[in-house]
């Protein structure tokens, strides 16, 4: 867990936490406020589910990346349509790995050889914001924005980037900016630009599991479109860690060598290969849905706040690209955390149940990230417009209380 990721926990009181865990009504449970005992029972489930999952429980158990977590990386490998994949505790290893590997010639074919080691990406990145420069302090590479617009990257960023760069890597979708995703034409045309100046490509896909709606593409094409691809377990399929590098058989091979180097060959990896099976099997397919009722929620929180006339207030975008978006309010982030926790513990509803941040430009502003997961499914238009003006409530009652 990076510095940055670390503080966006800590930022959150144990009161916080435990409203959502006592919430009733949620539009989403994240995994990041579940109890231990909570995260115990999912493991036990997605164990209870392992013959369904292809695993055989009596099996020897797995010893370096062999057994189930062979058996992960097979199952990632044919959803991607990659020839293969490895296994990685973390997505920051795994980036690195397959940035490090296109550096130095990994994969059939070199590619150029002047900028070879310089990646060119989104300024407002994963890679640039929550990973404490590992790129360049660890791995050696050197980077090169395309764009600072907080907007997909486009085709002319990439044709009229200044100088050479070995590898493009996009983010999909990008979170930073609102969980923002281009269409597949834009998709298509990024990559080929990517490709016509010598470049490889490589998806930061995190969250690429839930891509499919906006993009109108299944898996394998998507990352078709890529000569690598990195996923994560533990976001949206709410598996306990770990990530997946997937590409051809020999970079995938020369990644499994740039993972013991860093550390990354753990002894046994199990139960979080057994909890991300149980996610492909269990939460991959309701992401579409999920996507699907997020522009229902988006729209009637856009309403109720047009309503309510609260100025500066935004939902971004106003049609969700995931089952993910922002929520921007004109409040302190303190007040906003303070009126959540209030609206759930006398409601028993938590409308919101991710941390408020203040970017700082412009200043008034805080915003949080929306997710409708499966929990959310039941919530109606006229559901959600009745939470948010009982969440207006408690801001009103808390900005009073604070003055």
């Amino acid at each position: 867990m990076t510095a940055v990721n670390s503080s966006r926990r800590a930022a959150r009181s144990e009161r916080e936490v435990r409203a959502v865990q006592r919430a009733a009504r949620v539009l989403d449970r994240p995994v990041t406020t579940a109890t231990l005992r909570q995260r115990l029972d999912a493991l036990a489930d997605a164990a209870a589910a392992a013959g369904d999952l292809g695993v055989d429980l009596d099996a020897p158990a797995d010893l370096y990346g062999d057994g189930v977590v062979t058996h992960l990386e097979h199952r990632v490998a044919a959803l991607l349509g990659t020839e293969d994949a490895a296994f990685f505790p973390s997505g920051t290893m795994a980036q690195q790995a397959a940035l490090r590997c296109w550096a130095h010639g990994a994969g059939h074919g070199a590619g150029q050889d002047h900028g070879r080691g310089t990646v060119a990406l989104h300024a407002l990145s994963h890679l640039v914001l929550h990973e404490s420069d590992a790129l360049t302090r660890l791995a050696g590479l050197s980077t090169v924005p395309v764009t600072t617009r907080p907007r997909p990257t486009s085709a002319d960023d990439v044709r009229s980037l200044p100088e050479p760069a070995g590898t493009l890597a996009l983010e999909l979708p990008l979170r930073d900016a609102g969980f923002l995703l281009p269409s597949w034409d834009e998709l298509v045309e990024v990559t080929d630009a990517a490709r016509g100046r010598g470049m490889r490509v490589h998806l930061d896909g995190a969250r690429l599991w839930e891509t499919t709606t906006h993009l109108g593409h299944p898996l394998d094409q998507i990352a078709g479109l890529a000569d690598s691809v990195y996923v994560s377990f533990y976001k949206s399929l709410r598996g306990l860690s770990g990530a997946a590098l997937a590409g051809p058989a020999d970079f995938v091979e020369r990644a499994r060598l740039e993972r013991h180097r860093y550390g990354g060959n753990l002894f046994q990896q199990h139960p979080a290969a057994l909890t991300a099976l149980h996610g492909l099997e269990r939460e991959l397919p309701r992401l579409p849905e999920c996507t699907a009722h997020a522009r229902l929620v988006a729209d009637a929180l856009a309403r109720e706040l047009a309503a309510a006339g609260v100025a500066w207030s935004a939902v971004h975008p106003a049609t969700p690209h995931t089952h993910q978006f922002q929520v921007w309010l004109p409040h302190p982030a303190a007040t906003l955390a303070e009126a959540a926790t209030r609206h759930a513990e006398q409601s028993g509803t938590a409308l919101f149940t991710g941390t408020w941040r203040e970017p700082g430009l412009p200043p008034g502003l805080a915003c949080t990230e929306v997710t409708v997961g499966p929990a959310g499914l039941s919530w109606s238009a006229e559901d959600v417009r009745t939470a948010l003006r009982g969440f207006l409530d408690a801001v009103a009652t808390t900005t009073a209380t604070t003055r």
